[in-house]
Protein backbone atom coordinates (compact mmCIF):
# COMPACT_ATOMS: atom_id res chain seq x y z
CA UNK A 1 0.00 0.00 0.00
CA UNK A 2 1.17 3.76 -1.29
CA UNK A 3 2.10 5.45 2.17
CA UNK A 4 -0.01 9.01 2.68
CA UNK A 5 1.29 12.01 4.51
CA UNK A 6 -1.67 13.17 6.62
CA UNK A 7 -1.32 16.41 8.77
CA UNK A 8 -3.94 16.80 11.29
CA UNK A 9 -4.37 20.28 12.83
CA UNK A 10 -6.67 22.29 13.96
CA UNK A 11 -9.45 23.89 12.05
CA UNK A 12 -8.97 27.49 10.61
CA UNK A 13 -12.41 29.35 9.28
CA UNK A 14 -10.77 28.79 5.78
CA UNK A 15 -11.15 25.02 6.16
CA UNK A 16 -14.78 25.43 6.56
CA UNK A 17 -16.39 25.12 3.32
CA UNK A 18 -14.37 21.90 2.56
CA UNK A 19 -15.26 21.00 6.39
CA UNK A 20 -19.31 21.42 4.98
CA UNK A 21 -18.39 19.61 2.35
CA UNK A 22 -17.67 16.44 3.98
CA UNK A 23 -20.25 17.40 6.94
CA UNK A 24 -22.50 16.36 3.70
CA UNK A 25 -20.59 13.85 2.54
CA UNK A 26 -21.40 11.86 6.04
CA UNK A 27 -24.91 12.71 5.68
CA UNK A 28 -25.04 10.95 2.76
CA UNK A 29 -23.18 8.04 3.86
CA UNK A 30 -25.58 7.67 6.82
CA UNK A 31 -28.86 8.73 4.77
CA UNK A 32 -29.60 11.61 6.67
CA UNK A 33 -30.70 15.38 5.97
CA UNK A 34 -27.47 17.13 5.30
CA UNK A 35 -27.16 20.98 7.76
CA UNK A 36 -29.41 23.49 6.09
CA UNK A 37 -27.88 27.41 5.15
CA UNK A 38 -28.64 28.09 8.65
CA UNK A 39 -27.51 24.90 10.56
CA UNK A 40 -24.25 26.10 8.09
CA UNK A 41 -23.99 29.49 9.57
CA UNK A 42 -24.71 28.48 13.01
CA UNK A 43 -22.22 25.79 12.94
CA UNK A 44 -19.38 28.20 11.81
CA UNK A 45 -20.59 30.66 14.80
CA UNK A 46 -20.09 28.13 17.25
CA UNK A 47 -16.72 27.00 15.92
CA UNK A 48 -15.07 30.48 15.23
CA UNK A 49 -16.08 32.53 18.10
CA UNK A 50 -14.20 33.88 20.55
CA UNK A 51 -15.49 31.23 23.02
CA UNK A 52 -16.01 28.54 20.84
CA UNK A 53 -18.65 25.61 22.00
CA UNK A 54 -17.24 23.41 19.56
CA UNK A 55 -13.50 22.68 18.01
CA UNK A 56 -12.91 20.69 14.94
CA UNK A 57 -9.86 19.17 13.84
CA UNK A 58 -9.00 18.46 10.06
CA UNK A 59 -6.63 15.96 8.30
CA UNK A 60 -4.28 17.13 5.39
CA UNK A 61 -3.45 15.70 2.69
CA UNK A 62 -0.82 18.42 0.92
CA UNK A 63 -3.74 20.83 0.74
CA UNK A 64 -6.79 18.88 0.53
CA UNK A 65 -8.95 18.01 3.68
CA UNK A 66 -9.71 14.66 3.52
CA UNK A 67 -11.41 14.19 6.86
CA UNK A 68 -12.59 16.26 9.81
CA UNK A 69 -13.62 15.61 13.38
CA UNK A 70 -15.60 18.04 15.79
CA UNK A 71 -15.43 17.45 19.75
CA UNK A 72 -16.53 19.88 22.85
CA UNK A 73 -16.77 19.07 26.50
CA UNK A 74 -19.08 17.71 28.76
CA UNK A 75 -19.03 17.12 32.59
CA UNK A 76 -19.20 13.60 35.04
CA UNK A 77 -20.56 14.73 38.38
CA UNK A 78 -19.49 11.45 38.74
CA UNK A 79 -15.83 11.80 38.13
CA UNK A 80 -15.79 15.28 38.86
CA UNK A 81 -13.95 16.24 35.41
CA UNK A 82 -14.81 17.15 31.94
CA UNK A 83 -16.03 14.50 29.57
CA UNK A 84 -14.39 14.72 26.00
CA UNK A 85 -17.26 14.40 23.61
CA UNK A 86 -16.85 13.45 20.09
CA UNK A 87 -19.20 14.63 18.24
CA UNK A 88 -18.37 13.43 14.25
CA UNK A 89 -15.04 11.99 13.00
CA UNK A 90 -15.33 11.34 9.27
CA UNK A 91 -12.90 10.38 6.86
CA UNK A 92 -13.76 11.08 3.03
CA UNK A 93 -14.54 7.44 1.54
CA UNK A 94 -11.58 7.19 -0.78
CA UNK A 95 -9.04 7.35 1.61
CA UNK A 96 -10.91 4.89 4.33
CA UNK A 97 -8.13 2.34 6.09
CA UNK A 98 -5.42 4.25 5.56
CA UNK A 99 -4.46 4.74 9.23
CA UNK A 100 -6.15 8.36 9.22
CA UNK A 101 -8.69 7.45 11.17
CA UNK A 102 -5.91 6.04 13.94
CA UNK A 103 -4.30 9.60 13.73
CA UNK A 104 -7.10 11.30 14.39
CA UNK A 105 -7.78 9.05 18.07
CA UNK A 106 -4.35 9.37 18.50
CA UNK A 107 -4.50 13.24 18.44
CA UNK A 108 -7.82 13.36 20.05
CA UNK A 109 -7.21 11.33 23.02
CA UNK A 110 -3.59 13.48 23.65
CA UNK A 111 -6.20 16.30 23.69
CA UNK A 112 -8.28 15.34 26.21
CA UNK A 113 -5.45 14.36 28.16
CA UNK A 114 -3.81 17.48 27.82
CA UNK A 115 -7.01 18.79 28.73
CA UNK A 116 -7.39 16.39 32.18
CA UNK A 117 -11.11 14.81 30.66
CA UNK A 118 -11.50 11.82 33.17
CA UNK A 119 -12.97 10.14 29.34
CA UNK A 120 -14.27 10.48 26.00
CA UNK A 121 -17.31 8.94 24.47
CA UNK A 122 -19.16 8.78 21.17
CA UNK A 123 -21.33 7.32 19.65
CA UNK A 124 -21.98 4.71 16.30
CA UNK A 125 -24.80 3.81 14.36
CA UNK A 126 -24.93 -0.33 15.06
CA UNK A 127 -24.99 -1.11 11.37
CA UNK A 128 -21.76 0.76 10.80
CA UNK A 129 -19.52 -2.61 11.25
CA UNK A 130 -16.40 -0.56 9.59
CA UNK A 131 -16.49 2.09 12.71
CA UNK A 132 -17.37 -0.87 15.08
CA UNK A 133 -14.53 -3.13 13.95
CA UNK A 134 -12.05 -0.23 14.04
CA UNK A 135 -13.57 1.11 17.88
CA UNK A 136 -12.70 -2.20 18.92
CA UNK A 137 -8.95 -2.42 17.52
CA UNK A 138 -8.10 0.68 19.41
CA UNK A 139 -9.35 -0.85 22.54
CA UNK A 140 -12.83 0.87 23.08
CA UNK A 141 -15.80 -0.64 24.68
CA UNK A 142 -19.44 -0.38 24.18
CA UNK A 143 -21.52 1.12 26.65
CA UNK A 144 -24.31 -1.94 27.28
CA UNK A 145 -25.86 -0.18 30.22
CA UNK A 146 -26.36 2.83 28.91
CA UNK A 147 -29.17 4.09 26.43
CA UNK A 148 -28.80 7.36 24.68
CA UNK A 149 -32.00 9.06 23.97
CA UNK A 150 -32.79 12.23 22.17
CA UNK A 151 -35.01 14.95 21.90
CA UNK A 152 -34.77 17.37 19.14
CA UNK A 153 -36.08 20.82 18.69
Amino acid sequence: MKEIKIKIKKATKGDFPRVVELIKELAEYEKLVPPDEKAVKRLYKDAFKKKPFIKMLVAKQKKEIVGYAIYFHSYSSFLAKNTFFLEDIFVTQSLRNTGIGTMFFEKLVKLANKQRCGRMEWSVNDWNINAIAFYKKIGAVPLSDWIYYRLTF
